[in-house]
This record gives C-alpha cells, structure tokens and sequence, in this order.
C-alpha cells in the first residue's frame, strides 16, 4: 500500500496510474495467454433482450459456440438439402460482437435426421454422404470458425467406439475421413474431437488419446481435443487430475480446451453446495490456465435461465456461473479467481514507488460485502466485512465469500 503523503505527492504530478477494474472472463483469460472465454446460445434465446446484452458483453465472452443450429438435422434435413439460417444468425452475432466463433458439430450420432439414421447404406455410399455433408457444411462458414467439432463423441464409457451409423457402416475410419473432409473444406478452421467424461484418467481418456493418435496415423489433421466438462458439484475431477489429464492430450502435439462446462447440483440448491460449486468451477480454470495448450473456456450457456440440464437430469439445475434472474452466482467468482482475475502493478515515480491492485471483484459502495459476495483473497482490496447473517469464509488463497 501507497503511505498517504507518497500518495499525496504522486496526485501533485499527476503520475497516478488509474486504479483498474475487476477483469471480465474473458479479459482475465486472455490476460493469462488464453485465445478466449466464451459461452454457447441457441437461436430462441436471441429474442431476450437483457440475456442478447450480456451475450455481447466482450469482457466476459469472447467466443460463441452455436448450441445446435450447425448439427446435421439442422443443416441437412433432407439428403443435398441445406439450411444455414439459425447457424448464420449466431455467426453473424458473433461478427458484430468481435466474438470467435467455435462451431459445432459435423459427425456425431444423434440429432440425425431419418435419412441418416435409418437409411440404407453400405460403406461406400455413406462415406460420400458424410464427406458431402462436411464438405458442404464447412464450405458454408469456410473462414468463420476458429475452431470445429469435426466429430463429437464417438466413445463409450469404457472406451469403445459409441454404435452409430457411422461405426456400423465404415468402421473407425469415418474419424479420420470426417477430418480429412474438414481440413480440405476450411483449412484454417481448428479441427476437434469433442466429447464428455474425458476430463480426468479413464478408460474414456486414454481412448480419446488414441483417436488423436488414429487421426494422425492417417496423416490426417488433428488440432485439438474439445473435453466438453458436464461435471457434477462435489463428484467433480480435482484439479491436479483435470491437469494431468490436459497433459496426455497436448503432449501429443495438440491443443485442448473446455468446450461445454457447466456443473450441475441437486436441487434446490443449498449454501454449501453453491460454495463447492464456485469451487469446482475454480479449479477447471485454473488448471487451464497452468497448461500453456489449453487455449480457452467454453460454458454450455452462461445462465440457469437457458440451461439444457433441467430437462435431462430432473430434479438437477442451477449448473451455470448465472442464475435465472441473470444474476451472478458464486461460481462467476470462482471461475474469475481460477483465471487470476486479480493482479498488481507498479509504478516509479520520482523515486516513489505505488502498488495497484485490481481484484477479482468491485468493492461495493457501502463497504459492506452482500452475501455471496467476495470478501477476501490475495490482491483483494474491497470489503472484508460481511452483510448481517453471514461470514467471510475463505474458500482458497485467492477468494473468500459471504455465506
């Protein structure tokens, strides 16, 4: 801290550096050398207007993934048959915004359309269907995409390959032809495989590694690994072995990110178990942010309110870092602080030397910390004193809050 009469002295020149603001998620992880955090929408949440305005809010996202306007029922309903109207909309969004687009997904076994799903095939002739829908597909946003999910979640629980059409009729050589068909249609996109429960060491892990390492046996372009990260609050991978599993990926030459991250609970939910689920959401960030190859963030929608996990686990909820009300919950805070959302600088003048400190949260006007709130942690610098009922209570070195 500055003693008053340095202060004083520094105010006389007029060499005060301006005090920063807290970080968005997405200014946090591209402070850290992350490309972006982002979020997923859909088309029919475009109509509200106050969750379009934090959709845009470039501080906290800085990518867009399409939900589901790019997947096959949607892009090719009927066979050579393309619609591209809902995945334009989000792609233009994104263009406006300043946002990356991730899209998502060309191969993958459900939200096929009948023609797919229960057509009559042989090998041959679903190798050039699915070459014709990825080329077509690609072709369209060819130059928009940062990033596609070339195939999505191909793998069992215990690391086989998932039955689909696909497997049935070509084997485990329609991989490697998808992203064959993907890198010759938009060579610049980051071509992926994405899929869930491969965040910590399994027997789904260690089959995902193997894809990547399929893929490049064919000499086919692979980017990265998308770990999709629909985690539990409790259940969910420590943050040592999210890292160690990070590693076995980008130790063989490619990137990886957290594509669909949210943490579901049991509902309603309580005190305890939105503090655990700050915490949860802390150590994915983190362990991001200590591997130089995890490129960025992606949650599965950022508000309770748009959710996709109350209609496929009921009586589970309240999985994102908002909560229906479009309001902050514990786990933005815990997300922020697993990104390093606060830090110091400082500055020499005339032989003074100040240190600023931004946090990873504004101080509240009152000097009172509501709950919920931060209330302490390294490089914090607002309240400490907790609004009636409640206590500071630390959660890790870098963040306290008032439960």
């Amino acid at each position: 801290m500055v003693q008053l009469s340095s202060l004083a002295a520094a105010l006389a020149v007029g060499l005060l550096p301006n005090l920063a603001v807290a970080a968005g998620l997405h200014e946090a992880a591209v402070a850290k050398g992350k490309l972006y955090f982002g979020t997923a929408t859909d088309n029919g949440e475009l109509s509200d207007s106050p969750y379009l305005k934090q959709l845009g809010n470039t501080a906290d996202f800085g990518q867009i993934t399409p939900s589901n306007s790019m997947k096959w029922e949607s892009t090719e309903p009927s066979q050579n048959s393309f619609s591209f109207a809902g995945g334009d909309a989000i792609a233009d969004l994104a263009k406006t915004n300043g946002q990356k687009l991730r899209c998502h997904a060309l191969v993958w076994h459900s939200q096929l359309p009948n023609w797919v799903s229960s057509g009559t095939w042989t090998n041959e002739t679903l190798v050039a269907a699915m070459k014709n829908h990825v080329t077509k597909v690609a072709t369209h946003y060819k130059g928009r995409c940062y990033a596609w999910d070339v195939v999505n979640e191909a793998l069992n629980e215990d690391g086989t390959y998932r039955d689909s059409p696909f497997l049935k009729h070509i084997g485990e050589a329609y991989l490697p032809i998808a992203f064959a068909a993907a890198a010759a249609a938009d060579p610049t996109a980051k071509l992926y495989y994405n899929d869930y429960n491969i965040e910590s060491p399994g027997p789904k892990a260690t089959a995902a590694a193997k894809i990547v390492k399929l893929i490049q046996s064919y000499g086919v372009k692979i980017d990265g690994v998308g770990m999709q990260a629909h985690l539990i609050v409790g259940s969910s991978p420590s943050e040592s072995a999210l890292s160690s599993t990070l590693s076995s990926y980008t130790s063989l030459g490619v990137e990886a990110a957290y594509t669909e991250l949210d943490i579901r609970l049991k509902l309603p939910s309580t005190d305890a178990q939105l503090a655990q689920q700050s915490n949860d959401y802390r150590a994915v960030a983190a362990a991001c942010i200590k591997n130089t190859d995890c490129v960025g963030i992606t949650i599965w929608d950022w508000t309770d309110k748009y959710s996709w996990i109350p209609d496929v686990f009921p009586g589970e909820g309240a999985a994102c870092p908002w909560d229906e009300k479009l309001v902050k919950k514990p786990a933005y805070a815990g997300l922020l602080a697993g990104l390093g959302g606060g830090s110091s600088t400082t500055t020499t003048t005339a032989g003074t030397t100040m240190t600023t400190t931004t946090s990873s949260a504004p101080p509240t006007s009152t000097g009172v910390a509501q709950k919920w709130e931060q209330c302490g942690g390294l490089h914090w610098t607002g309240p400490t004193v907790c609004v009636s009922g409640t206590t500071c209570q630390k959660q890790n070195d870098y963040y306290s809050q008032c439960l």
